[in-house]
């Protein structure tokens, strides 16, 4: 999945492709949340504080997600 690098004090990058968003920490963690809309994605990018629209938007929206390192 290609990444887009992000300016935020905890995420270091975030790739979406077939409705799944994958986050990289900055500690090197990796999340993906699945089935997670389109627009859920560009407004993680288009947001002032990523981790702030990530806790609210996609932590707290109910997506299933998994730990992949």
């Amino acid at each position: 999945m290609v990444h887009t690098p992000v300016n935020s004090s905890n995420l270091k990058s975030v790739g979406y492709e077939n409705k799944t968003l994958e986050i990289t920490f900055k500690n090197n963690t990796v999340y993906q949340y699945f089935d997670v809309e389109i627009n859920k994605y560009h407004g993680l990018l288009n947001a002032s504080s990523k981790g702030t629209y990530l806790d609210r938007h996609i932590k707290k929206g109910g997506y299933r997600y998994s730990k992949i390192k």
